[in-house]
């Protein structure tokens, strides 16, 4: 997998991440790039000088700013890692389910905003689900570094998994409650729907309860990371 862009290359090498090759372009220099410069020298990672031309196809066109990383794919981990994490550091659960997520730029959007509001982790389902992918480390500008992610089979098995552990599910979807009327102190997960279609209907009848994000304007929906954003920042806010 290539991730581009200097922000995620930069935190990739700062989360220690095994970078195979870097690439970056030929004559250009600026504080950022020679920040990158000396951590590939500290880690050993061969570097090669390319043109813009060559740069644009390793990226897919993408907005890569000279600077290109091949890495390994992504590495996913086990549900049950991301809820022994809070309990290692103390903390109420915080996790995040995404039912069927389609978009990258959604999803990379969702892990930043999931990582600066202090998540354990994300759920994502195996099918009908887009992946960890360059455009997705892109936009989470190098949140995926530090954000465990897990890919599942069944979204509704790991709701079920979670309510045997005592741990609360809320929906975001009409016809809730406004967030912050819930006390969503103690362990949660969090199950943000698709952007079409929202949250599958057995799904949302697996969950505890349903948020919904008061909303005044004539439009009646919001993007998937945002809802995400908003919700995370009142978890957040209560529990400070």
């Amino acid at each position: 997998m290539y991730i581009f862009g200097r922000n995620p290359v930069k935190e990739a090498y700062r989360a220690g991440k095994t970078i195979d090759k870097l690439f970056m372009l030929k004559g250009e220099f600026d504080p950022t790039l020679n920040t990158i410069r000396t951590l590939a020298k500290e880690a050993r990672t061969v570097m090669s000088y390319v043109d813009r031309a060559m740069l644009d196809k390793l990226s897919n066109g993408g907005n890569h700013q000279g600077v290109v990383a091949a890495v390994t794919d992504f590495s996913y981990c086990e549900v049950q890692d991301i809820i022994n994490s809070a309990r290692t550091k103390g903390e109420p659960l915080l996790i995040v389910l995404l039912d069927s997520i389609t978009d990258p730029h959604n999803l990379g959007a969702i892990i930043r905003s999931a990582e600066c509001f202090g998540a354990h982790g994300i759920v994502i389902p195996k099918h009908r689900s887009v992946s960890v992918n360059d455009t997705v480390v892109k936009v989470a500008c190098g949140a995926t570094e530090y954000m465990p992610i897990a890919k599942v089979t069944n979204i509704n098995d790991v709701i079920r998994e979670l309510k045997e552990q005592n741990i609360w599910v809320y929906a975001t979807d009409f016809d809730g409650k406004a967030p912050k009327s819930v006390n969503l102190s103690g362990d949660i997960a969090i199950v943000i729907g698709s952007e079409g279609e929202g949250i599958h209907r057995l799904t949302k009848q697996l969950c505890d309860d349903t948020l919904t994000i008061p909303q005044f304007g004539q439009v009646n929906s919001l993007n998937a990371s945002v809802a995400a954003g908003i919700v995370l920042y009142e978890v957040v806010r209560q529990r400070r």
